[in-house]
């Protein structure tokens, strides 16, 4: 007679909940450590820094614990995350950001790789943590950096001669973004999760991750709109990261990858189910971009009143960006449907751009600016122009590879005038090609095409492209220059007229679309 195994209750609910697909995770009861037992006081005046940090200290001492902040308005400049350490919020719980620039620390980042500019943004913040592991910010309650006070007092506080700023903007009258502390900055972090909070109105950057890994945002509001340089979220070189449900309002880029580290680069990152508003790029790759982006995958996006790109995706200093999945993104009232680029504004080698694909994307282009009813909107450019396109631009001798763009439906407004700006496409050379420039949807000046300008790319495939116009557009549809093997299948255009197709230097085409609609041209 055989023997039969048997399990233990847990082990047994182990296997019945993972054979569903649930992650079953038993975590340990963590000993609570309330603020207020150790000196705090929730009046919004007085400065807890000590007191919250001391909190910190002793659950860090005893193996870990939870640091409860109770209902009420706690003011502190900047606390440091310690390992097997949790920040809660109970409900009417806020964290205040000191409006006093010398309560902010800068934490000693030891270790960090080599990197040709990660310093060129503040490395202070209101929640510092440096190889901190297993930690969690959650609750109901909210984290407030006060940031516009703060910004004001540190631009007086540079006019007063009392601590000048060597690198000022006095074209934008504010402080360098190095001298304004963010609301996070975690550095070389492994096990972090901040969950269900209300954060945000910081002096620069929201939320900043660098060489952070088991990274999990989920279920935030983050409404960052207080002054210049407002990101929502920054991942600098981060590996396994999930940003879900997030509802974010910023006045600079909503969701922002960046890589500043030549052997690092962001992998297998996941960001779904957001709400974002910016008055920059809703999700942006880059600029910084020396180690790259790969295995990224985004979807079911909703974005609205944004300036510039729903999605922008760029290496211009050498870094790889490869396979990119985005799918279901919805953009209201957006200035940009996608932008693709590959530059080269640094040393050494280009980079490279590849296997991207765009699916099941719904965009409206507004005539005028998205952002206008904001009191924070984004520099407007300093030339004459008709609405951009979307577009997908390399440079010579190193193309944009294999991208596939599929249901993709784009309204634009169309009002295009010939005395605004014109390009005809027997002079597509006009176009500049700005190999050095900063990156942006409108670095080229005036595009020939409304809908589509690709150039110096490969392996470009369309299937279900619907583009719609409000009112006529002079220019065509789509411009390709210099593109190989371009493949395009059921194109619907709104306004069908000659010369919808211009083709340049384009080689191994597949199209299949009316005829009388494809120009080529010298």
């Amino acid at each position: 007679m055989k023997k039969i195994a048997l399990f233990s209750l847990p082990v047994l609910m182990f296997f019945l909940l993972s054979a569903k697909g649930i992650d079953y995770r038993v975590e340990k009861k963590q000993k609570d450590y309330l603020v207020t037992k150790y000196g705090a006081i929730p009046d919004g005046q007085t400065l807890n820094t000590n007191a919250i940090q001391n909190a910190i200290d002793a659950a860090y001492k005893n193996k870990g614990g939870q640091v409860v902040f109770p209902k009420g308005r706690f003011l502190s400049g900047s606390i440091k995350m310690k390992t097997n350490v949790s920040l809660y919020f109970e409900e009417g719980a806020v964290l205040l950001g000191s409006t006093n620039p010398k309560d902010y620390d800068t934490m000693a980042f030891e270790g960090r790789p080599v990197s040709p500019k990660s310093d060129d943004n503040s490395q202070m913040a209101l929640i510092l943590a440096h190889k901190a592991n297993n930690i969690k910010l959650s609750g109901k309650g909210t984290i407030d950096g006060q940031g516009l006070k703060l910004a004001l007092t540190i631009d007086s506080l540079h006019h007063a001669g009392i601590a000048i700023d060597p690198n000022y903007n006095y074209r934008r009258h504010r402080p360098n973004e190095t001298m304004r502390p963010k609301l996070f900055r975690f550095s070389q972090c492994h096990n972090v999760t901040v969950q269900d909070l209300k954060v945000g109105e910081a002096s620069c950057w929201g939320l900043s991750f660098e060489l952070c890994s088991n990274l999990i945002i989920d279920g935030l509001t983050i409404t960052n709109r207080s002054y210049w340089n407002n990101d929502g979220i920054d991942i600098t070189d981060c590996k396994n990261v999930k940003v879900t449900n997030c509802n974010i309002n910023s006045a600079d880029d909503g969701i922002c990858l960046k890589s500043y580290y030549p052997e690092h680069f962001n992998d297998s990152i996941y960001i779904a189910n957001c709400i974002i508003r910016s008055s920059a790029s809703a999700i942006k790759f880059g600029s910084a971009s020396y180690g790259g982006f790969k295995n990224i995958t985004i979807e079911d996006i909703r974005v609205f009143d944004t300036f510039r790109s729903a999605i922008a995706i760029q290496s211009v200093d050498g870094g790889i960006i490869e396979n990119v999945s985005i799918s279901n993104i919805e953009a209201l009232n957006t200035g940009n449907a996608f932008f693709i680029r590959l530059g080269h504004r640094d040393g050494g080698t280009p980079g490279i751009v590849k296997n991207i694909s765009i699916k099941n994307m719904k965009v409206q282009v507004p005539f005028g600016r998205p952002d206008i009813n904001y009191d924070l909107r984004g520099p407007e450019v300093d030339f004459f122009h008709n609405p951009f396109p979307a577009s997908i631009v390399g440079i010579e001798e190193f193309a944009v590879e294999n991208v596939v763009l599929e249901n993709i439906e784009i309204s634009y407004p169309g009002r295009a005038s010939k005395g605004m700006a014109y390009v005809p496409i027997n002079r597509l050379e006009q176009v500049p090609e700005k190999i050095k420039d900063y990156p942006e949807f409108s670095m080229f000046g005036e595009l020939p095409a409304y809908g589509l300008y690709v150039r110096h790319a490969k392996g470009i495939s369309m299937k279900n492209i619907k583009f719609t116009l409000d009112y006529s557009d002079f220019r065509p549809a789509f411009v390709f220059d210099d593109v190989r093997d371009l493949m395009m299948e059921q194109v619907d255009l709104s306004l069908e007229k000659k010369e919808e197709v211009i083709l340049k230097e384009v080689t191994r085409a597949n199209l299949n679309v009316k005829q009388s609609i494809v120009k080529t041209v010298n």
